[in-house]
């Protein structure tokens, strides 16, 4: 077994020289799982949980941690990090949200515990924003799946112990389609504002009449993750073939679903 790095040859906790060590480009990414009741998922999902936009709360407590790693970790260094991602993966039959980070610095030493820690809070901050609805939400599988850079090179997670791949949503005729909704790649979507209006009087159809998005999608024999994708913002709208098996399956018509109502 190799020297644990943070002890002395007298055992005592100490933090490691790195001086000597030369600057170089390193990199990590890690993962978080929080598993959700169906009601805090859908209610995430559609963007109404009570406490307001969970993803975006909790991409920023994720940032926020990362740089802050050496003053919750106690041996860290203190890092100046050039970059801090967090993307989030809803998995629909799970009723699970994936969170994945990735840290970058140039600099003598690496940043798996920035990529963990930023896991590690976005978690937790998404169980703070829907405790109120499900205090039975669990955090599991914090881990690194992968490192780059310094003189230990590049780790990997082995193929076998790497997530699986989400769930597939079976459509007509047999095709496929991916159920990833990587929130990274959402917030850099602008979409129009007809498709905000559409998206708001969605939700707000959906509240109206208690609509539960796998409910209503497994009604209408509609991918739910296509209700979950436009919801979220990934996707600019909803088939026309979609809205039309949605509106049957809720006895409505597709302008009730996407018009909103005058007061």
């Amino acid at each position: 077994m190799s020297k644990l790095s943070h002890l002395d040859e007298q055992g005592r906790a100490s933090m490691v020289d790195v001086s000597d060590k030369d600057d170089t480009m390193r990199t990590a990414t890690a993962e978080a799982v929080i598993v959700l009741s169906p009601e805090a998922f859908d209610l995430v999902i559609s963007g109404k949980m009570p406490k307001g936009d969970v993803f975006a709360a909790a991409r920023l407590a994720g940032i926020m941690a990362a740089k802050k790693t050496s003053e919750l970790i106690p041996l860290c260094h203190p890092l100046a990090l050039s970059h801090v991602g967090v993307d989030f993966a809803p998995d629909a039959d799970r009723h699970a949200i994936a969170i994945t980070t990735s840290a970058k610095t140039k600099g003598p030493t690496g940043v798996e515990m920035e990529a963990l820690t930023a896991a590690s809070v976005a978690a937790l901050t998404i169980y703070d924003m829907i405790k109120a609805v499900d205090r039975s939400a669990r955090i599991e599988a914090i881990r690194i799946l992968s490192k780059a850079g310094g003189k230990s090179g590049t780790y990997a997670l082995p193929e076998k112990e790497r997530p699986a791949p989400g769930p597939v949503a079976q459509t007509r005729g047999g095709r496929r389609s991916a159920p990833r909704i990587l929130m990274g790649e959402v917030a850099a979507v602008r979409a129009a504002p007809i498709a905000h209006a559409e998206r708001d009087a969605l939700r707000a159809f959906m509240l109206e009449r208690r609509l539960r998005v796998s409910d209503w999608a497994k009604s209408a024999n509609v991918p739910s993750n296509e209700i979950y994708g436009f919801l979220s913002g990934r996707a600019r709208s909803i088939s026309e073939e979609s809205a039309k098996n949605l509106a049957r399956a809720a006895r409505a018509t597709v302008a009730d679903m996407f018009s909103k109502k005058k007061s």
